[in-house]
């Protein structure tokens, strides 16, 4: 650890013994059990919401998240000579959900589901929660910014692989995002004419397996720095999209933690339409371009032509799933 961070906690009333090295963290042993040490870009304002999050959450029988420590001056977010900011952060002696072990992904998904149901309690605060952009504007903006890396790979000279397979898949890949936003548009639509209530809630906003711990007694969930109102299944649909995407789209998995999620958390009709738009859309093709787009592109990492073929060769598996546990048809 370096010199300077040690200053950082001795402005905290901690004792700490070992310390470790994790992914742009320190992990520390303490007087007061695990702690997290890390650099942050998050304001004190930020913070304070994030504790009174964690608050309620523990209060409301889920005591296992990552509460931010205060320092000796009752702050949150502690500045360090040089003028960078960390937190501390309560942490855990767990390990990552195994993606690999069906019954641990069943767990993870009702762990959410227990979160979303404390979650949708108005938090006791008259600050203002941090809002989604809305999918139907995302969704938009997405296909305005695949239009336009089209074009600008179109005018480029010396097109490489990834440009080339970009061009050949484009017009497969948008039609899908295409009538995705058309249906979405349309359920919306439908929804405001029936005057039906807004839905939204806090949602983690990072629900992955990274941020899922498991401990010998319970599940610990860390992480909430994305956490803002949305339509909950936004965490759901996350969390499958990334564990289906290593299961090939496995329908009877994706059928097993639908089942698991709503048996502890329902949801409406409306929603799961909402949750299969979402499964739909071609969000990976879309990052994996956009990523292109707004990196060098003078070289274009082997790495990225891979995902962007991945993106399109799984379109037919995901087609089946979605049809096969939604009934679901573009």
């Amino acid at each position: 650890m370096k010199e300077y961070e040690l200053e950082i906690l001795e402005q905290y009333d901690i004792e700490t013994g070992n310390t470790r090295k994790g992914r742009g963290v320190y992990l520390l042993d303490t007087d007061r059990g695990p702690l997290l040490l890390k650099k942050t870009a998050a304001s004190e304002h930020k913070m304070e919401l994030l504790e009174l999050l964690g608050k309620q959450l523990a209060e409301n029988g889920y005591p296992n998240t990552d509460l931010p420590v205060r320092n000796r001056e009752g702050k949150l977010v502690t500045a360090a000579e040089d003028g960078d900011c960390y937190i501390v952060k309560r942490w855990f002696n767990g390990r990552e959900c195994n993606v690999q072990k069906d019954y641990e992904i069943m767990e993870a998904v009702r762990n959410l589901a227990y979160l979303h149901n404390i979650l949708k309690l108005p938090l006791p605060t008259e600050e203002v929660i941090p809002e989604s952009q809305g999918l139907l504007e995302e969704f938009e903006l997405h296909n305005r910014e695949l239009k336009k890396i089209r074009a600008f790979i179109r005018k480029r000279t010396g097109k490489g692989e990834f440009e080339m397979a970009f061009l050949k898949y484009f017009e497969q890949m948008y039609e899908i995002a295409d009538r995705a936003t058309a249906r979405l548009k349309r359920m919306e639509s439908t929804r405001a004419a029936a005057a039906e209530p807004d839905c939204e809630a806090i949602v983690h906003g990072d629900y992955n397996y990274h941020n899922i711990l498991m401990l010998p007694m319970g599940i610990a969930t860390v992480n909430f720095d994305n956490f803002r109102m949305d339509v909950q299944s936004a965490d759901l649909y996350y969390f499958m999209r990334k564990l289906l995407e290593k299961h090939q789209w496995d329908p009877f998995l994706g059928e097993q933690m639908i089942h698991s999620y709503t048996l502890i958390h329902p949801i409406a009709a409306w929603e799961m339409t909402y949750l299969a738009l979402r499964l739909a859309y071609p969000e990976k093709f879309f990052k994996v371009a956009n990523a292109y787009y707004q990196s060098n592109k003078a070289k274009v990492p082997e790495k990225s032509l891979e995902k962007l073929l991945a993106a399109v060769r799984e379109t037919d598996r995901k087609r089946r799933f979605l049809e096969e546990i939604f009934a679901f048809h573009l």
